[in-house]
């Protein structure tokens, strides 16, 4: 006998397309096996075979035979992670929530692991039955990150950052001395392939980036930048600084350093961190600054970098 889910459809989900909704019911189920059974009419609405691009309607009637069960992955995160994820909420209402994400945590699970930021919270706060990610982080990247508890603060909020309303400012260490003149680097960026993971790269055929740099504070044989992305694509500032010549220290994807091995002893992370991010509150209206500081790692390798 099989077993049929039937979801009917809340205010909440109204205008979602049905594979992004099933990608959030069902995140321990592969995309490929969604969108399978999409085609193969597996997957219906009022008992109506749909496409993948159907926007789910009020009081819609999702039939599915989905099952989380299914599909289990094995959890890599040590034991500590919820625990060390609940100290990082720097601010929370009943609208949002914004946290300093730690490193080598990822926003969402995959193939790999069981738990992201998303699942952790959800199991924090069982009641909120909206959690969404407004914006991502690199899994290396550590910083501010937000999280909407209703469907329209997350729109709001896309719609903010759509329109460039949301200011991000990241703080990131890279080698050797950034020269003054360089304020500014504009450069298109393509998504490639390679050994299995997606990378990014300078090309003519690609999107439009744009990053702006100001010297924070030199070192000896580095400097600490605030830097401000104009536009937000994937490892933006990681492949900016490598390709004017200044990878972000400990880069271990961007940075050919002959000594990176070495490097990577000192420090087992990447020296990027999303340091505050400014909008408007969604419900209040409010112009709100959160500021997320630094973890003790990358305070105690600055106090020392001296000897470095």
């Amino acid at each position: 006998m099989i077993n049929i889910n039937n979801i009917k459809i809340d205010k909440e989900s109204v205008n979602q397309r049905i594979d992004n909704f099933l990608f959030k019911k069902f995140k321990n189920i592969p995309k490929s096996k969604i969108y399978k059974n999409i085609r193969k009419g597996q997957i219906k609405i009022n008992k109506k075979k749909i496409t993948h691009k159907y926007k789910l309607k009020i009081n819609d009637i999702l039939q599915t035979t989905l099952l989380n069960k299914n599909f289990k992955k094995k959890n890599f995160l040590y034991p500590n992670t919820i625990l060390q994820l609940k100290k990082s909420i720097l601010y929370e209402d009943k609208y949002l929530i914004a946290i300093n994400k730690p490193y080598g945590i990822p926003v969402h699970s995959n193939n790999k692991l069981k738990l992201g930021i998303i699942e952790i919270l959800k199991n924090l706060q069982p009641n909120n039955s909206f959690l969404e990610l407004v914006h991502r982080l690199d899994k290396d990247t550590s910083g501010i990150l937000l999280i909407a508890k209703k469907m329209f603060v997350l729109r709001n909020l896309h719609n903010q950052f759509k329109k460039k309303k949301i200011k991000k400012k990241y703080i990131a260490l890279v080698k050797g001395h950034w020269p003054k003149k360089i304020k500014k680097v504009n450069l298109p960026l393509l998504k490639y392939k390679k050994n299995g993971q997606y990378l990014m790269r300078v090309d003519n055929n690609g999107k439009k980036s744009e990053t702006n740099f100001k010297i924070k504070k030199k070192y000896l044989n580095n400097t600490l930048l605030d830097i401000v992305p104009i536009t937000g694509r994937t490892h933006q500032i990681r492949i900016h600084t490598f390709y004017i010549g200044h990878p972000v220290m400990f880069d271990k994807i961007y940075n050919n350093d002959k000594n990176k091995k070495n490097l990577n002893k000192i420090s087992n992370r990447l020296f990027l961190h999303a340091e505050s991010l400014t909008f408007i509150h969604p419900f209040t209206l409010n112009k709100l600054k959160i500021n997320a500081p630094l973890d003790i790692n990358l305070k105690n390798f600055l106090n020392n970098i001296s000897k470095y």
